[in-house]
Protein backbone atom coordinates (compact mmCIF):
# COMPACT_ATOMS: atom_id res chain seq x y z
CA UNK A 1 0.00 0.00 0.00
CA UNK A 2 0.90 3.38 -0.88
CA UNK A 3 -0.12 6.90 -1.45
CA UNK A 4 -0.83 6.28 -4.63
CA UNK A 5 -3.51 4.49 -3.73
CA UNK A 6 -5.61 8.07 -2.63
CA UNK A 7 -7.42 9.12 -4.82
CA UNK A 8 -9.10 12.50 -5.32
CA UNK A 9 -12.67 10.88 -3.99
CA UNK A 10 -10.99 9.48 -0.88
CA UNK A 11 -9.17 13.10 0.12
CA UNK A 12 -13.21 14.72 -0.55
CA UNK A 13 -14.23 12.07 1.56
CA UNK A 14 -11.57 13.11 3.99
CA UNK A 15 -12.41 17.17 4.37
CA UNK A 16 -16.17 15.77 4.75
CA UNK A 17 -15.50 14.09 8.10
CA UNK A 18 -13.10 16.91 9.07
CA UNK A 19 -15.59 19.63 8.43
CA UNK A 20 -18.57 17.47 10.05
CA UNK A 21 -16.84 16.86 13.29
CA UNK A 22 -14.29 19.42 13.51
CA UNK A 23 -10.62 19.65 13.47
CA UNK A 24 -10.12 18.20 16.88
CA UNK A 25 -12.16 15.37 16.91
CA UNK A 26 -10.86 14.36 13.47
CA UNK A 27 -7.42 14.19 14.93
CA UNK A 28 -8.35 12.61 17.83
CA UNK A 29 -10.32 9.67 15.92
CA UNK A 30 -7.78 9.55 13.53
CA UNK A 31 -4.80 9.31 15.51
CA UNK A 32 -2.53 12.18 13.91
CA UNK A 33 -1.40 15.45 15.37
CA UNK A 34 -1.61 18.59 13.88
CA UNK A 35 0.59 19.30 11.41
CA UNK A 36 3.54 21.23 11.68
CA UNK A 37 4.21 23.23 8.30
CA UNK A 38 1.77 21.74 5.31
CA UNK A 39 -1.96 22.01 5.24
CA UNK A 40 -4.43 21.29 2.20
CA UNK A 41 -6.28 24.43 1.08
CA UNK A 42 -10.01 23.53 0.38
CA UNK A 43 -13.12 25.87 -0.46
CA UNK A 44 -10.48 28.47 1.67
CA UNK A 45 -9.88 26.33 4.38
CA UNK A 46 -7.08 24.84 5.74
CA UNK A 47 -6.66 21.33 6.42
CA UNK A 48 -3.94 18.74 8.72
CA UNK A 49 -2.53 17.30 5.25
CA UNK A 50 -1.29 14.50 6.38
CA UNK A 51 -3.92 13.57 8.51
CA UNK A 52 -6.57 14.21 5.32
CA UNK A 53 -4.00 11.74 3.51
CA UNK A 54 -4.12 8.55 5.87
CA UNK A 55 -7.97 9.04 6.48
CA UNK A 56 -8.50 9.44 2.86
CA UNK A 57 -5.96 6.15 2.21
CA UNK A 58 -9.13 4.13 4.43
CA UNK A 59 -11.59 5.68 1.95
CA UNK A 60 -9.54 4.79 -1.23
CA UNK A 61 -8.59 1.14 -0.46
CA UNK A 62 -10.41 0.02 2.92
CA UNK A 63 -7.62 0.47 4.94
CA UNK A 64 -6.56 3.40 6.71
CA UNK A 65 -3.29 4.85 7.72
CA UNK A 66 -2.15 5.73 10.84
CA UNK A 67 0.73 8.79 11.52
CA UNK A 68 4.07 6.28 12.09
CA UNK A 69 2.75 4.22 8.63
CA UNK A 70 3.89 6.62 6.01
CA UNK A 71 5.91 10.46 6.13
CA UNK A 72 4.35 13.84 5.75
CA UNK A 73 6.03 16.70 3.72
CA UNK A 74 6.80 18.02 0.56
CA UNK A 75 8.24 14.72 -1.30
CA UNK A 76 5.12 12.38 -0.17
CA UNK A 77 1.89 13.88 1.09
CA UNK A 78 2.06 17.61 -1.15
CA UNK A 79 3.52 15.62 -3.84
CA UNK A 80 0.73 13.24 -3.76
CA UNK A 81 -2.30 15.52 -2.81
CA UNK A 82 -1.12 18.12 -5.79
CA UNK A 83 -0.98 15.16 -8.42
CA UNK A 84 -4.83 14.55 -7.30
CA UNK A 85 -5.38 18.85 -8.35
CA UNK A 86 -5.44 19.70 -4.48
CA UNK A 87 -3.50 22.83 -3.57
CA UNK A 88 -1.18 22.53 -0.38
CA UNK A 89 0.23 25.09 1.52
CA UNK A 90 4.02 25.32 3.30
CA UNK A 91 2.93 27.15 6.23
CA UNK A 92 5.48 26.74 8.94
CA UNK A 93 4.59 29.09 12.50
CA UNK A 94 6.59 32.11 11.81
CA UNK A 95 9.60 33.00 14.23
CA UNK A 96 8.32 35.34 17.15
CA UNK A 97 8.74 39.02 16.59
CA UNK A 98 10.50 41.79 18.84
CA UNK A 99 7.04 43.17 19.62
CA UNK A 100 5.37 39.79 20.38
CA UNK A 101 8.36 38.71 22.56
CA UNK A 102 7.84 42.30 24.55
CA UNK A 103 4.01 41.33 25.45
CA UNK A 104 4.63 37.73 26.10
CA UNK A 105 7.75 39.34 28.38
CA UNK A 106 5.47 41.57 29.73
CA UNK A 107 2.91 38.50 31.23
CA UNK A 108 6.03 36.49 32.13
CA UNK A 109 6.80 39.37 34.98
CA UNK A 110 3.67 39.69 35.73
CA UNK A 111 3.67 36.19 37.02
CA UNK A 112 6.44 37.13 39.09
CA UNK A 113 8.97 36.07 35.90
CA UNK A 114 6.99 32.37 35.55
CA UNK A 115 5.40 30.64 32.55
CA UNK A 116 2.16 31.11 32.07
CA UNK A 117 -0.21 28.10 31.29
CA UNK A 118 -2.21 27.70 27.92
CA UNK A 119 -5.60 27.64 30.67
CA UNK A 120 -5.03 30.86 31.93
CA UNK A 121 -7.41 33.56 30.89
CA UNK A 122 -4.43 36.10 30.35
CA UNK A 123 -2.90 33.66 27.95
CA UNK A 124 -5.77 33.57 26.27
CA UNK A 125 -6.02 37.02 26.38
CA UNK A 126 -2.56 37.60 24.55
CA UNK A 127 -3.25 34.90 21.99
CA UNK A 128 -6.25 36.60 20.53
CA UNK A 129 -4.56 39.65 20.45
CA UNK A 130 -1.62 38.42 18.36
CA UNK A 131 -4.09 37.42 15.62
CA UNK A 132 -4.18 41.01 14.60
CA UNK A 133 -3.25 41.61 10.95
CA UNK A 134 -0.21 44.07 12.11
CA UNK A 135 2.52 41.83 12.48
CA UNK A 136 2.15 38.38 10.38
CA UNK A 137 0.01 38.27 6.98
CA UNK A 138 -3.23 36.59 7.84
CA UNK A 139 -3.04 34.60 4.63
CA UNK A 140 0.63 33.05 5.79
CA UNK A 141 -0.73 31.62 9.30
CA UNK A 142 -1.51 28.36 9.85
CA UNK A 143 -4.42 26.84 12.06
CA UNK A 144 -2.17 27.19 15.09
CA UNK A 145 -1.20 30.46 14.59
CA UNK A 146 -0.18 31.93 18.05
CA UNK A 147 -2.35 29.91 19.88
CA UNK A 148 -2.91 29.81 23.40
CA UNK A 149 -0.32 26.90 23.56
CA UNK A 150 2.58 28.53 21.36
CA UNK A 151 2.22 31.62 23.80
CA UNK A 152 2.28 29.31 26.97
CA UNK A 153 5.72 27.81 25.47
CA UNK A 154 6.88 31.58 24.57
CA UNK A 155 6.38 32.64 28.58
CA UNK A 156 8.17 29.04 29.29
CA UNK A 157 11.44 29.83 27.35
CA UNK A 158 11.41 33.65 28.34
CA UNK A 159 11.30 32.51 31.64
CA UNK A 160 13.77 30.15 31.91
CA UNK A 161 16.23 33.22 30.93
CA UNK A 162 15.74 35.09 33.80
CA UNK A 163 19.00 35.22 36.25
CA UNK A 164 17.23 33.22 38.70
CA UNK A 165 15.76 30.61 36.87
CA UNK A 166 17.26 26.94 38.13
CA UNK A 167 14.88 24.70 36.07
CA UNK A 168 15.92 23.10 33.19
CA UNK A 169 16.86 24.61 30.46
CA UNK A 170 14.71 25.54 27.33
CA UNK A 171 14.94 26.27 23.62
CA UNK A 172 15.39 30.13 24.43
CA UNK A 173 16.46 32.73 22.11
CA UNK A 174 18.76 35.39 21.68
CA UNK A 175 15.77 38.06 21.30
CA UNK A 176 13.83 36.08 24.34
CA UNK A 177 16.96 37.30 26.39
CA UNK A 178 17.52 40.88 25.34
CA UNK A 179 13.99 41.38 26.04
CA UNK A 180 14.26 39.95 29.06
CA UNK A 181 17.28 42.04 30.14
CA UNK A 182 15.46 45.55 28.27
CA UNK A 183 12.67 44.68 30.97
CA UNK A 184 15.10 44.31 34.05
CA UNK A 185 17.46 47.11 33.72
CA UNK A 186 14.17 49.50 32.59
CA UNK A 187 10.54 48.14 33.03
CA UNK A 188 8.80 51.79 33.33
CA UNK A 189 10.44 52.07 29.33
CA UNK A 190 9.08 48.35 28.48
CA UNK A 191 5.67 48.48 29.84
CA UNK A 192 5.15 51.89 28.15
CA UNK A 193 6.36 49.81 24.75
CA UNK A 194 4.05 47.26 25.91
CA UNK A 195 1.16 49.34 25.68
CA UNK A 196 2.03 50.92 22.85
CA UNK A 197 1.79 47.80 21.01
CA UNK A 198 -1.05 46.53 22.11
CA UNK A 199 -2.95 49.91 21.67
CA UNK A 200 -2.00 49.41 17.47
CA UNK A 201 -2.53 45.90 17.97
CA UNK A 202 -6.14 46.46 19.35
CA UNK A 203 -6.81 49.40 16.99
CA UNK A 204 -5.73 48.04 13.20
CA UNK A 205 -4.46 51.11 12.72
CA UNK A 206 -1.25 49.10 11.02
CA UNK A 207 -1.33 46.53 8.86
CA UNK A 208 1.77 43.62 8.10
CA UNK A 209 1.45 45.47 4.52
CA UNK A 210 2.97 48.69 5.58
CA UNK A 211 6.26 48.81 4.41
CA UNK A 212 9.23 50.95 6.52
CA UNK A 213 11.28 53.77 5.25
CA UNK A 214 13.66 51.18 2.86
CA UNK A 215 16.82 53.76 4.37
CA UNK A 216 16.19 52.59 7.69
CA UNK A 217 18.42 50.62 9.44
CA UNK A 218 18.44 47.12 9.79
CA UNK A 219 17.93 46.35 12.99
CA UNK A 220 15.96 49.78 13.56
CA UNK A 221 13.00 48.77 11.15
CA UNK A 222 13.40 45.36 13.09
CA UNK A 223 13.36 47.05 16.58
CA UNK A 224 10.80 49.63 16.20
CA UNK A 225 7.66 47.31 14.81
CA UNK A 226 4.31 48.15 14.73
CA UNK A 227 5.28 51.43 16.67
CA UNK A 228 7.77 52.67 13.82
CA UNK A 229 5.38 51.73 11.11
CA UNK A 230 2.45 53.62 13.05
CA UNK A 231 4.94 56.74 13.60
CA UNK A 232 6.07 56.39 10.02
CA UNK A 233 2.43 56.70 8.68
CA UNK A 234 1.53 59.33 11.20
CA UNK A 235 4.39 61.39 9.42
CA UNK A 236 3.54 60.95 5.72
CA UNK A 237 -0.14 62.03 6.68
CA UNK A 238 -0.36 64.81 4.03
CA UNK A 239 -3.40 66.59 5.98
CA UNK A 240 -0.75 67.01 8.53
CA UNK A 241 2.19 68.35 6.39
CA UNK A 242 -0.30 70.86 4.87
CA UNK A 243 -1.14 72.37 8.14
CA UNK A 244 2.48 72.30 9.15
CA UNK A 245 3.54 74.39 6.22
CA UNK A 246 0.49 76.60 6.57
CA UNK A 247 1.06 77.34 9.95
CA UNK A 248 4.73 78.54 9.23
CA UNK A 249 3.97 80.46 6.43
CA UNK A 250 1.57 82.30 8.55
CA UNK A 251 4.54 82.80 11.03
CA UNK A 252 6.71 84.09 8.33
CA UNK A 253 9.44 80.78 8.35
CA UNK A 254 10.82 79.82 5.18
CA UNK A 255 9.85 75.98 3.72
CA UNK A 256 13.30 74.66 4.46
CA UNK A 257 14.84 72.02 6.14
CA UNK A 258 15.61 73.62 9.77
CA UNK A 259 18.62 71.11 9.88
CA UNK A 260 20.39 71.32 6.70
CA UNK A 261 18.58 74.99 5.63
CA UNK A 262 17.85 73.22 2.09
CA UNK A 263 15.28 75.29 0.19
CA UNK A 264 13.61 73.26 -2.45
CA UNK A 265 11.51 76.04 -4.22
CA UNK A 266 15.02 78.04 -4.19
CA UNK A 267 16.66 75.04 -5.96
CA UNK A 268 13.64 73.75 -8.25
CA UNK A 269 11.85 76.74 -8.74
CA UNK A 270 8.23 76.52 -8.99
CA UNK A 271 7.96 72.54 -9.12
CA UNK A 272 9.98 72.62 -5.31
CA UNK A 273 7.39 75.50 -4.17
CA UNK A 274 6.25 73.79 -0.57
CA UNK A 275 7.93 70.66 -0.90
CA UNK A 276 8.95 69.72 2.37
CA UNK A 277 8.39 66.44 4.76
CA UNK A 278 7.29 66.24 8.22
CA UNK A 279 9.36 65.14 11.40
CA UNK A 280 7.48 64.40 14.86
CA UNK A 281 10.64 65.88 16.80
CA UNK A 282 9.53 63.08 19.69
CA UNK A 283 9.20 59.45 18.57
CA UNK A 284 6.20 58.19 18.74
CA UNK A 285 6.46 54.88 18.45
CA UNK A 286 8.43 54.93 21.78
CA UNK A 287 6.40 57.60 23.62
CA UNK A 288 3.11 56.80 21.87
CA UNK A 289 1.04 59.18 19.65
CA UNK A 290 -0.76 61.80 22.28
CA UNK A 291 -1.98 64.64 20.59
CA UNK A 292 0.49 66.26 18.47
CA UNK A 293 0.83 70.08 18.24
CA UNK A 294 1.92 71.69 14.98
CA UNK A 295 5.26 73.19 17.26
CA UNK A 296 6.16 69.18 17.51
CA UNK A 297 7.05 68.83 14.44
CA UNK A 298 9.77 70.04 12.07
CA UNK A 299 9.80 70.67 8.52
CA UNK A 300 12.75 68.24 6.90
CA UNK A 301 13.81 67.57 4.13
CA UNK A 302 13.86 64.32 2.29
CA UNK A 303 17.69 63.85 2.89
CA UNK A 304 18.05 64.65 6.17
CA UNK A 305 14.93 63.05 7.66
CA UNK A 306 15.91 59.58 6.74
CA UNK A 307 19.58 60.64 8.35
CA UNK A 308 17.73 60.89 11.35
CA UNK A 309 15.49 57.76 11.11
CA UNK A 310 18.61 55.67 9.42
CA UNK A 311 20.46 54.44 12.92
CA UNK A 312 19.38 53.61 16.54
CA UNK A 313 18.82 55.60 18.43
CA UNK A 314 17.54 58.60 15.86
CA UNK A 315 19.34 61.85 16.27
CA UNK A 316 16.86 65.45 17.03
CA UNK A 317 16.52 67.22 14.51
CA UNK A 318 19.45 69.75 16.58
CA UNK A 319 21.40 66.78 16.94
CA UNK A 320 21.65 66.52 13.04
CA UNK A 321 22.54 70.12 12.40
CA UNK A 322 25.10 69.99 14.81
CA UNK A 323 26.63 66.82 12.76
CA UNK A 324 25.78 69.11 9.35
CA UNK A 325 27.61 72.18 10.89
CA UNK A 326 30.56 69.95 12.51
CA UNK A 327 30.91 67.96 9.09
CA UNK A 328 31.20 71.36 7.20
CA UNK A 329 34.04 73.04 9.49
CA UNK A 330 36.02 69.73 9.17
CA UNK A 331 36.10 70.50 5.16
Amino acid sequence: MTLADVTRAGVLAAIEEFDHGGREAFLRSTGFGRSRAYYLQHDGRLYDSKAITGYAHGVSTGTALGPTDFSGGDKTVAQRLEALGFTVRYLPNPEWTRDEIILACELVKANSWERVDASDSRAKALSELLQSPAIHPVDQRNPDFRNPAGVALKTRNIASTHPDYRGRPTNGNRLNKEVLNDFLADPTKMHAMAARIRELLASGAVVATDVPDPDLDDVAAREGGVALRAHLRYERDPKLRRHKIADAKRRGVPIACEACGFDFARTYGPRGLDYIECHHRTPLHVTGETDTRLSDLALICSNCHRMIHRIKPWLTVEKLRDLIDAQQLSI
